[in-house]
C-alpha cells in the first residue's frame, strides 16, 4: 500500500479555521474538538486515500466523524500526493470548490 503525503490547501485550512470559530463560539474546547478529529480523519488519508470512492470527478470525500464535515480531496496516484481542497459542511453544495479553483485562473 502507498504512504501519500497530504497537501492542504490554503482554502481548506480557511474552512478548518472558519468552522473551528464557530464551534468555539458554541461551547468551549469544541473547536479545538473539531480539530483534533479533522486532522485524525486526514492523517488516516496518507495510508487509506484509495480506499475512499470517487463522489464527483476525481474527487473523493471523507466523512469527519462526530462532526458534519467532510473532506473533498484527489488522489495523485503518481506524484504519491492527496490534494485537500476542501473541508466543508455536509449541507454545501461540493462543487463550490470549483468556483473557488476557477477564481485562480
Amino acid at each position: 500500500m502507498t504512504n501519500f503525503r497530504i497537501k492542504i490547501s490554503p482554502e481548506a485550512l480557511q474552512d478548518i479555521q472558519q468552522a473551528t470559530d464557530w464551534y468555539n463560539e458554541r461551547g468551549v474546547g469544541l473547536g479545538e474538538k473539531f480539530q483534533k478529529q479533522v486532522k485524525k480523519q486526514i492523517d488516516k488519508l496518507t495510508s487509506n486515500a484509495l480506499l475512499y470512492t470517487i463522489r464527483y470527478d476525481d474527487v473523493r470525500c471523507l466523512v469527519i466523524k462526530k462532526f458534519p464535515f467532510m473532506v473533498h480531496f484527489v488522489v495523485d496516484e503518481n506524484r504519491g500526493i492527496v490534494d485537500i481542497f476542501a473541508v466543508f459542511h455536509t449541507s454545501r453544495n461540493p462543487k463550490i470548490w470549483i468556483e473557488r479553483n476557477q477564481k485562480d485562473l
